[in-house]
């Protein structure tokens, strides 16, 4: 942990510590911020390219990660489902980047904030806020 920096050890803090739930909620914020950001700078205009393009890789950077995180095996359909949203949202982020259009990039922030809500509502219902954070990866669908 990185004791010179408060707010980068609660962070690493509230990682160790969540569920594995949890832990998809919040790879779900870290997305829905980038493209936040990143809509942002585009009021800017083309002086920001570069920063847009950072927010952008970082948000596909996560959805990769949920990507790598989904159990085929035990989530069947519903990983499956996913995969395919995931691999769409990141063909939109590629897009909204190459062409520097914020239009394909808000569709993902409502696919984003969607599922981070449905995830939020499974990791509230009893007897899930207590479980331990994984000891490897997030494993999702499973």
């Amino acid at each position: 942990m990185n004791g010179n920096d408060p707010v980068q050890t609660y962070r690493e803090i509230q990682i160790k510590t969540a569920n594995q739930i949890r832990l998809i909620v919040m790879l779900y914020d870290g997305a829905i911020r980038h493209v936040n950001l990143a809509l942002d700078l585009f009021a800017e205009g083309h002086r920001r390219y570069d920063a847009i393009n950072g927010h952008l890789v970082a948000a596909q950077d996560i959805l990769s990660e949920l990507m790598a995180s989904l159990d085929f095996e035990r989530g069947g359909t519903l990983a499956k489902n996913l995969f395919s949203i995931y691999t769409f949202m990141n063909r939109q982020l590629l897009e909204g980047n190459l062409k520097k259009d914020p239009a394909s990039l808000v569709e993902v922030k409502k696919l984003l904030i969607d599922l981070r809500d449905a995830w939020d509502e499974i990791s509230t219902k009893k007897g899930l806020e207590g479980q331990a954070a994984p000891a490897t990866g997030v494993n999702i669908a499973g």
